[in-house]
C-alpha cells in the first residue's frame, strides 16, 4: 500500500523548503569528476566537484528505488517505490545526468548534492517509503523495512512535486530529497505515467553533512599505475585526505581492512602520500589497547549510537573493534612499506614521528605502531607456549563474524579462521621482528617493549609449524570424486571429478569449530600467504591445483575464481555457500586481484623446485584468463555466475531476487588492478 505522510504541512514550513534557493555549479566548477556504470538492474552514476560528492542509483523491477549515496557523512537519501501487476516493467532510463547542485535549509545553512532527470517505463507507481539519514539506516531499511520513527520525514506535497526534508537529530543540517513529476501526472497516492507509458521525474537529493576533502590527483597515483579509466574513477572517487571510502553505495566511509588490503596491493602505484595517508587513517582508529578498528559510524548514525547507548546526541565516530584479522594485517602492510618499498623507507623516520591526526592526541604514528604491536605479541603468546587449536585466535565471544567473510555464515560456523590463525599471526609476528631489528621503533619503546617484541621471532616460527596442519582437509579419492559429482548435479553444472587425478585431495579448511573440527570448504584465503609468506613447495603445489582444477573439483570457473567450494563439506554447509550467498560461491574481485599478485611474487623465488614454479605459472595464466574475460566487472565488489551455453557467464550480484545481499558499484579493493598487472600484458581486444 502506498504511504504518504502528512500530506498538507504547514504552509510556511513547505514555502521554505520549496522556494529554498538553488546554486547550480557552473562548467568550470563542475570539472571533476563524473561516470557511470550499469551493473544488473542498477544504473549508477558517480559526481564530484567542489564540495560535492555523490553516487546515484537507480534499480529498476517491480520495485524500483532510487538511493542517492554521499560520502559527507556516510550520509544519503533514498526512495522506494512499487510497481503494481501489469503496470510495467519499472525498468529507468536517465534523461538528463546528475548536476551538482547546493541550496540552503529553511535556516540558510547550505545543503549539497545532485539534481538529475529520469524515466520510469510504468503505467502508475506507488510511494512506499523515504528515507534521509545516515546510509547504514538506508542499508538497514533496504534489507529490513523498517525505519527508527525517530527520523521518519514528512512528506509535503505541491501539485506534481514531492518533497521530505528533516535537520539531523542534533538540529544540525540535515536531509532533503524531492521529486517533481514532470512527464505523466501525481494523485495523493500514485505517480500515474503520460500517454506512452512512462514517468518522467527530476529528482533533487541533498544533505548538509560537511563534506570530505578529496586527495587531488597528483597526490594519489604515479606513473607505474595502469591506465585503466574506470579503475581510476572509481579510486578517485572513494579517496580522500581523511581516509578512504570502502565503497559505494553501501559503505562511503572508512574499514580498516579495506583500506590496508587496498594500499598493500595498490601500494606500487600508488604515491607516497596516498600510502601513508591510508595508513595513518588506520593508526588514528586504533582502540587504546592496539586494535584496529573494523568501521566506523559516523554523522546520525554515530547520534543514533549514541542515542541508545548514553541519551546523548553526540555525533563523535563510534568504532567497532570486532574483527580479529585486521588487527594482525597492520604491522605486515606497514612493514611493506616502511621497510620494503624504497620510497617508504627513505620516508620512515619522518613519517613514524608524524601525528595520527586525532582530535585527541594519542600519536605519533610510531607510538601507535608499537601499541599495535604489543597487542600482536601478546595474544599470539598462549599458542607459542602450547600449540593446541584453543589457544589460537578465535572469534571474540558472542560474535559470529571476525574476518574478511563477515556474513554470518561466511566461515560455515567454524570460530578458528585459517587466514587469521595459519598466515596473518606469523607474518605480523615477522614483521614485527624485522621492525624492532631496524632500530625505528627504538624512539617509542617503553622500557618493557623490547624484551617483549624480541619474542616474536621465536613465537613466529611455532605459529608457522604448528597451526597450518590444524585445519588439514584429507579426501580420500573416491569418496572426493564422488562428493564432486553429486554437487555439480546439484548445481546442474559439468562433472569435473576427473580433474581431481590419482590419490587423495588435500586443502586447508576455511575454518575450524568450536571442538576445532576442520569446515571442509576449499577457498581463496590461500592468497594471503602467497602475498605475505614463503609457503613450502608442497603448500603451494597444494593451491596451484586448486586453481588449476576446474569447479566444482577447484576455484576456477569462466567467470573467475570462487571464494568458497563446498563440493567436499556436508549438505548443511554447502547451503550456506551457494551462488546466491554474499561470501558463497561467488566471484570477488580483490580476492582474484590478491591471488595473482601473490602468485606473481611466489614464481619469482628462486628456492623453488623447477615443477612448483612451473605449475605456479599454469596457476597464473589461468587465473588471469578468467580475470581478464571479466575486466568489465573487476572495480565491482563482487559478482556471481549463470551456468548456461557450455560456460560459466558473470552474473552482477544482486540482480537475482535470491541473492543475499547488494554488491557496490565501486569497491575500493577492486581498483587494485590498477598495480596488479598481468604478466602475460593487456588482453587483445581491449
Amino acid at each position: 500500500m502506498p504511504r504518504f505522510l502528512h500530506l498538507f504541512a504547514p504552509a510556511a514550513l513547505a514555502l521554505s523548503l520549496l522556494m529554498a534557493p538553488m546554486e547550480v555549479m557552473s562548467a568550470a566548477e563542475t570539472a571533476g569528476l563524473s561516470y557511470g556504470v550499469a551493473e544488473g538492474r542498477n544504473i549508477n552514476q558517480f559526481v564530484r566537484a567542489g564540495d560535492v560528492a555523490a553516487h546515484l542509483v537507480l534499480r529498476a523491477g517491480a520495485d524500483p528505488r532510487v538511493i542517492v549515496a554521499f560520502p559527507a557523512g556516510n550520509s544519503g537519501v533514498g526512495l522506494w517505490l512499487d510497481v503494481p501487476q501489469g503496470q510495467g516493467s519499472g525498468d529507468w532510463t536517465l534523461t538528463a545526468p546528475p548536476t551538482p547542485v547546493t541550496e540552503t535549509d529553511a535556516q540558510g545553512r547550505p545543503l549539497r548534492g545532485i539534481t538529475f532527470e529520469a524515466r520510469l517505463a510504468a503505467g502508475s507507481v506507488g510511494i512506499r517509503q523515504a528515507v534521509l539519514s545516515s546510509t547504514r539506516v538506508l542499508r538497514d531499511y533496504d534489507a529490513l523495512h523498517t525505519v527508527p520513527d525517530s527520523i521518519s520525514p514528512d512528506l509535503m506535497r505541491d501539485g506534481g512535486r514531492f518533497s521530505w526534508a528533516r535537520d539531523r537529530l542534533d538540529g544540525k543540517p540535515g536531509y532533503r530529497l524531492s521529486v517533481e513529476v514532470v512527464h505523466g501526472q501525481a494523485t495523493d497516492t500514485a505517480l500515474l505515467a503520460a500517454p506512452d507509458g512512462s514517468i518522467g521525474l527530476r529528482i533533487t537529493a541533498l544533505t548538509g553533512e560537511t563534506p570530505l576533502t578529496p586527495l587531488p590527483a597528483e597526490a594519489l597515483l604515479n606513473d607505474r599505475a595502469a591506465p585503466d579509466t574506470a579503475a581510476r574513477d572509481t579510486l578517485a572517487f572513494l579517496s580522500y585526505q581523511e581516509k578512504f571510502l570502502a565503497g559505494s553505495w553501501r559503505f562511503d566511509t572508512y574499514f580498516g581492512r579495506d583500506t590496508m588490503m587496498s594500499v598493500m596491493l595498490l601500494m606500487p602505484a600508488l604515491r607516497a602520500e596516498a600510502v601513508e595517508a591510508g595508513l595513518r587513517s588506520v593508526f588514528a582508529r586504533l582502540s587504546l589497547i592496539g586494535e584496529v578498528a573494523h568501521e566506523e559510524d559516523v554523522g546520525e548514525f554515530a547520534i543514533l549510537d549514541h542515542l541508545k547507548r548514553e541519551a546523548t546526541a553526540s555525533d563523535e565516530p563510534v568504532y567497532d573493534y570486532k574483527m580479529i584479522d585486521s588487527d594482525f594485517m597492520l604491522s605486515a602492510v606497514t612493514r611493506a612499506w616502511l621497510l620494503d618499498d624504497p620510497r617508504g623507507r627513505a620516508r620512515a623516520g619522518a613519517f613514524l614521528a608524524s601525528g595520527d591526526r586525532r582530535d585527541a592526541q594519542v600519536g605519533p604514528v610510531g607510538r601507535d605502531l608499537v601499541q599495535n604491536l604489543r597487542y600482536v605479541v601478546l595474544h599470539a603468546a598462549a599458542f607459542a607456549r602450547e600449540p593446541r587449536y584453543s589457544n589460537m585466535i578465535r572469534l571474540k565471544h558472542g560474535l559470529p563474524v571476525g574476518q574478511w567473510r563477515d556474513s554470518a555464515a561466511g566461515l560455515g560456523g567454524g570460530l578458528y579462521a585459517y587466514d587469521v590463525n595459519a598466515i596473518l599471526v606469523p607474518a605480523a609476528l615477522d614483521a614485527c621482528t624485522a621492525l624492532l631489528k631496524s632500530g625505528l621503533l627504538d624512539p617509542y619503546l617503553d622500557p618493557g617493549d623490547r624484551p617483549l617484541l624480541s619474542r616474536a621471532a621465536g613465537m613466529a616460527a611455532v605459529w608457522r609449524a604448528k597451526a597450518p596442519p590444524l585445519f588439514t582437509v584429507t579426501v580420500q579419492e573416491r569418496r572426493a570424486k564422488a562428493a564432486v559429482g553429486a554437487y555439480a548435479r546439484d548445481l546442474g553444472v559439468p562433472d569435473t571429478a576427473a580433474s581431481l587425478g590419482r590419490g587423495a585431495v588435500r586443502f586447508h579448511a576455511l575454518s575450524l569449530t568450536r571442538t576445532g573440527d576442520p569446515v571442509p570448504v576449499m577457498h581463496s584465503d590461500e592468497g594471503y600467504g602467497l602475498l605475505f609468506g614463503r609457503p613450502d613447495a608442497r603448500t603451494l603445489d597444494q593451491v596451484a591445483a586448486s586453481l588449476l582444477r576446474p569447479f566444482p573439483a577447484g576455484l576456477m570457473t569462466d567467470a573467475g575464481m570462487v571464494v568458497a567450494n563446498p563440493a567436499f563439506a556436508p549438505a548443511d554447509v554447502q547451503a550456506r555457500f551457494t551462488r546466491n550467498a554474499y561470501h558463497g560461491s561467488v566471484v570477488w574481485s580483490w580476492q582474484q586481484a590478491m591471488m595473482a599478485a601473490g602468485l606473481g611474487r611466489q614464481a619469482r623465488r628462486s628456492d623453488l623446485p623447477a615443477g612448483t614454479r612451473r605449475r605456479l605459472r599454469q596457476a597464473q595464466a589461468a587465473l588471469w584468463q578468467a580475470i581478464d574475460a571479466t575486466r568489465l566487472l573487476r572495480n565491482s565488489e563482487l559478482w556471481s555466475w549463470s551456468y548456461r551455453d557450455g560456460r560459466y557467464q558473470p552474473v552482477a550480484f544482486g540482480a537475482s531476487g535470491g541473492d543475499a545481499d547488494e554488491a557496490n558499484a565501486a569497491q575500493l579493493w577492486s581498483t587494485v588492478y590498477l598495480a596488479v598487472r598481468s604478466p602475460l600484458g593487456p588482453p587483445s581486444g581491449r
